[in-house]
This record gives structure tokens, C-alpha cells and sequence, in this order.
């Protein structure tokens, strides 16, 4: 496994669990979600490229949502 993988991995989980305790403060179930996806999808890739664009696209998902309701 790469060090940069386990890295990037192991700042969008931190990152992950800060939106979870927030979303569930707020009581916003899209950050609460958007939390727990960003904790657990480092697992399932493989590529740190693609787990960078997936990790940002997962970090801007609220603010893109609650723009369009």
C-alpha cells in the first residue's frame, strides 16, 4: 500500500468525522451522511488520484445540495 494513499485516506476520514459530530449537531442528515461516506470510501480505492477527486467531490456535496434546496 502507498504511504500517500494511507495519508490522504486518513485526513478525508478526520475530515469525515468532524462532518458526521456536525451534521449531527445541526441535525442535517445530508452532512451526517456525507460524514460517514467520507469516512469509509478510502477503502474501496486503490488509486490516490482517484481517491483525492472523490474525497473533494464527497467534501463539496453539502455545500452543492443545500444551493439547490
Amino acid at each position: 500500500m502507498n504511504t500517500a494513499l494511507i495519508l490522504w485516506g486518513l485526513l478525508f476520514s478526520s475530515i469525515g468525522f468532524v462532518y458526521f459530530v456536525y451534521g449531527k449537531k445541526r441535525d442535517n442528515l445530508v452532512i451526517r451522511y456525507t460524514g460517514v461516506a467520507l469516512i469509509f470510501f478510502p477503502y474501496f480505492f486503490n488509486n490516490t488520484v482517484i481517491l483525492v477527486v472523490v474525497g473533494l467531490a464527497l467534501m463539496s456535496l453539502p455545500k452543492v445540495v443545500s444551493r439547490y434546496y
